[in-house]
């Protein structure tokens, strides 16, 4: 590759990691502030998301970020008119930017609020209840990674139009799945507090499955026929098996292995780089073996 191909590669990079850091921060702003209160470990769990984002400093709009940002640290303008004026200025990028994925910007968004809600390492009634509203505004995200999965959980616990602790230690550590909090002393209290809660299940409900040229990996063991028999069944949709997970697998199908109260635990290293994977925003959909049965055995 020449010089030019590099350089040119390069700028196309800075380009998606600036769209997908300010999609990021402009959920972090909207978490944050859907209590209507700014606190100090909310400002400081921004504070640490400038320093993550460093390298982009010289590129605009993070310059105007980093001074906003580090104003309101020196206590020079209000946490509250900050956030205001951040997430201004997030909207006035991503409106000049023509080459912006509405999908992809929302699906970001969504991990930026849980993100800003999580930063404090408090989750209280009244962000969950406007994170709802939020998911209920943009259903168009039913079919992807996290909304699916967190619309349900989020359903469930407001159903009864309240919010115990409980609830709240559930949804802490469906968060940590695909949160990485700056703040180790927040992280390691969140972590504490969610040992004992063991997230099971969370494979994609009324998965929305392409076959032709997408990529199928299987883990664990069926539960309903055999791998090769699946696996046939893939190819003959247009499908490709794979025998790993990898950047180019577009779902993962878990076995049931015979136990009803299966949790992503029980399956190692795929799952795991799943699930690890998504934390770096591939949108890889788990899905479990019987609903992936029905689909195929309504298709062939």
């Amino acid at each position: 590759m020449t010089k030019i191909d590099d350089q040119t590669l390069k700028i196309y990079t800075a380009k998606a990691q600036a769209d997908k850091a300010i999609s990021s921060l402009k959920g972090i702003l909207l978490g944050i502030n859907l209590d209507g209160n700014v606190n100090e470990k909310e400002i400081n769990e921004l504070k640490k998301w400038v320093i993550s984002h460093n390298e982009l400093i010289n590129r605009n709009p993070f310059n105007e970020f980093m001074m906003i940002i580090e104003n309101t640290i020196s206590n020079k303008i209000p946490p509250k008119e900050t956030i205001e004026d951040l997430y201004w200025l997030c909207q006035k990028y991503e409106n000049d930017n023509v080459y912006y994925n509405t999908v992809t910007s929302d699906l970001q968004i969504l991990q930026g609020i849980c993100h800003g809600i999580l930063s404090d390492g408090i989750i209280n009634e009244k962000e969950i209840f406007d994170l709802n509203k939020w998911l209920e505004e943009n259903e168009h995200l039913s079919s992807y990674y996290p909304y699916d999965e967190l619309r349900s959980l989020v359903l469930s616990i407001v159903s009864d139009n309240k919010v115990d602790e409980e609830e709240k230690i559930v949804l802490k550590a469906y968060f940590r799945q695909f949160i990485n909090l700056k703040d180790a002393e927040t992280n390691e209290q969140i972590k504490k507090e969610t040992a004992e809660i063991q997230i099971s299940g969370l494979c994609t409900s009324e998965p929305n499955v392409t076959f032709e040229n997408k990529t199928f990996c299987i883990t664990g063991v069926l539960k309903r026929g055999n791998r090769e028999n699946l696996q046939n069944d893939i190819i003959k949709l247009g499908g490709i098996p794979t025998e790993s997970v990898n950047k180019k697998t577009d779902y993962l199908i878990i076995g049931d292995n015979g136990n009803p109260a299966w949790a992503f635990s029980c399956y190692g290293r795929k799952v795991e780089k799943a699930l690890s994977m998504r934390k770096e925003g591939h949108t890889i959909m788990l899905i479990h073996e019987f609903d992936f049965a029905d689909i195929v055995d309504n298709l062939i």
